[in-house]
């Protein structure tokens, strides 16, 4: 085990040294079927989701709108490199942790954007014209 430990901490494999780990603040989803509850943790940025964490930092509860979370500890963490998923991000502003815009997490891309706005003129167009009526016979 003593040399296998030894070629993954070399310069042979560089990418199982702790230099190069990329770690991310990002949800973590517990809770039954249908009542989802998230714990916000630092892992790895490629890891699964119910992989292994560094830390845990507080937990997201979307049912109801709470959240707690040990700011210090997220502001350590962005500092030594870590970076938060676009609703962590959200969750951290909304907290009162870090200060920016929100990121739209639910974003459109530009062709469907576009054709949006082609639709939406001739719909309230439609919408406008008054509907004919015909008058039955009776």
């Amino acid at each position: 085990f003593g040399r296998f430990y030894f070629l993954l901490t070399c310069d042979l494999f560089p990418l199982y040294t702790e230099n190069h780990v990329m770690l991310a603040i990002k949800l973590r989803r517990t809770g039954k079927k249908h009542q989802a509850s998230f714990r916000i943790v630092v892992s790895e940025k490629r890891s699964k989701v119910k992989g292994r964490f560094v830390e845990d930092l507080g937990w997201f509860n979307p049912r109801n709108d709470e959240v707690q979370m040990n700011n210090e500890r997220a502001l350590y963490w962005m500092k030594s490199g870590a970076q938060p998923t676009d609703t962590v991000h959200n969750i951290l502003i909304r907290v009162g942790a870090i200060k920016g815009k929100k990121i739209p997490v639910h974003s459109i891309s530009k062709k469907k954007q576009e054709e949006i706005e082609t639709i939406i003129p001739e719909a309230q167009a439609k919408t406008t014209e008054e509907p004919k009526t015909e008058e039955g016979e009776g």
